[in-house]
């Protein structure tokens, strides 16, 4: 019987779980091949199936082809790289997951609140509410299902030391939660550089094997990539690890079903799309990574205005929300 057979139980017309398949078990992947893959953060068939042949090659130094071999192999196993009807496609998407912000317009604004397996960017100028929002949807996202959150917990990535857990006890209090409990679950790491800021995804894969991680919040994205690749010599270098952290943060989306959150910096470059003498650092990088792109700009204290600009099926729109004591509210 394949790995993939579901045997039907004696006790019950249910199938029975799939018996796993291990990296060992794969054409081309002995004992020594595995252990490698495994310290990369490549531990089961789904992490292998979305990864790219040159980063398995260098992670299990073999070479290119037989990387892509093994990766074929394991998106077979898994099911993953084939076409799929759009009906099969509707309703895998119905069971994303949705987590509140905490003000009901800007989650219809986002089509019912922060998507999983989805990237999720809030920008805007210092003070509209980008780091405020970032520790909402870290606490929400505990909630349960039924009060908009998925009982689950965050990989918070600070780049700028603005993680503030005074904040969170105020939010936690405001939704009901436990604010011991809620700071428990929200796991923090300082990042203090770019290539510590990338590493500390392949950290959250590890600690999500163990944990029910279902966010990644990056507060903010952009700022060690803009202070440590200026001028224009930088700029493709800056560009394509950019576009290696992005693609890293999708992979684990999808892997772990979870949403990512980014926060991002803006600069004095004016773009009539964003209505507003200032434009998101990141160019097209970004642009084409961010599933849903929010832009925010101060309003009458204590509101702020969300504007998407940005979303593969939802319309442009606007949302007013407001920055209270106890967190973000209608």
């Amino acid at each position: 019987m394949s790995a993939k057979a579901r045997p039907r139980t004696a006790e019950s017309d249910e199938p029975a779980a799939p018996t796993p398949v291990a990296l060992e078990d794969l054409p081309g992947v002995g004992g020594a091949i595995a252990d490698k893959l495994r310290e990369a953060g490549y531990t089961d068939l789904m992490e292998l199936a979305v990864a790219s042949p040159s980063d398995v090659a260098e992670a299990a130094e073999i070479g290119t082809a037989t990387a892509q071999k093994i990766i074929s192999e394991a998106r077979r196993q898994a099911d993953v790289g084939g076409f799929e009807s759009g009906v099969t496609l509707l309703e895998r998407r119905q069971k994303l997951g949705r987590v509140t912000t905490g003000a009901k317009s800007l989650d219809d604004l986002l089509g019912g609140g922060v998507e999983t397996q989805a990237i999720t960017e809030f920008s805007g100028e210092f003070g509209t509410g980008k780091t405020q929002l970032a520790h909402q949807i870290a606490v929400n996202i505990q909630l349960p299902v039924d009060q908009g959150g998925l009982a689950s917990e965050t990989v918070y990535i600070d780049t700028e030391s603005t993680f503030r857990p005074e904040r969170i006890v105020d939010m936690a209090k405001g939704v009901g939660l436990d604010p011991t409990e809620a700071l428990g679950k929200i796991h923090i790491a300082r990042a203090f550089n770019s290539n510590h800021q990338m590493l500390l995804v392949g950290k959250a894969q590890e600690l999500a094997r163990e944990r029910p991680i279902r966010l990644i919040v990056v507060d903010s994205l952009t700022a060690h990539f803009r202070s440590e690749y200026m001028g224009r010599g930088e700029l493709a270098p800056r560009q394509q690890l950019l576009n290696r952290h992005l693609h890293e943060l999708l992979r684990f989306g999808a892997t772990f079903n979870a949403a990512i959150v980014v926060t991002n910096q803006v600069s004095a470059r004016p773009d009539i799309l964003f209505g507003d003498p200032t434009r998101p650092i990141g160019g097209n990088i970004v642009a084409h990574a961010a599933t849903y792109r929010v832009y925010l700009r101060k309003s009458k204290p204590p509101k702020r205005i969300a504007r998407l600009i940005d979303s593969p099926n939802l319309p442009e729109g606007e949302a007013v929300f407001s920055l209270t004591g106890e967190g973000i509210r209608e």
